[in-house]
């Protein structure tokens, strides 16, 4: 881990500003993306991260195209209709 060099107060209601230069490094974008806040107590240390999402995909054919969330897993709109079609053969 590397010093970047900035020192930045701590204003009262417990914000502070990343600088552009920064920002534009970590290609966060102001108003667009938001920041995973690790905290590391042993070494007193603050550690953020541009949060990046998981991307679900489908639990059968892997894709990440038009997902559905159901009973806490992703299926895509292909595999709902061929688990429907199977079913109505059945």
């Amino acid at each position: 881990m590397r010093n970047s060099g900035y020192v930045r107060q701590v204003d009262t209601l417990g914000r502070l500003v990343l600088p552009i230069d920064l920002r534009k490094s970590l290609e966060i974008k102001a108003g667009e993306d938001s920041v995973e806040i690790f905290l590391d107590a042993e070494n007193k240390r603050v550690i953020l991260q541009k949060y990046n999402p998981p991307i679900p995909k489908c639990i059968f054919c892997g894709t990440i195209d038009n997902v559905t969330h159901f009973k806490e897993q992703n299926i895509c709109s292909r595999c709902i209709s061929e688990l429907v079609e199977t079913s109505r053969a059945e």
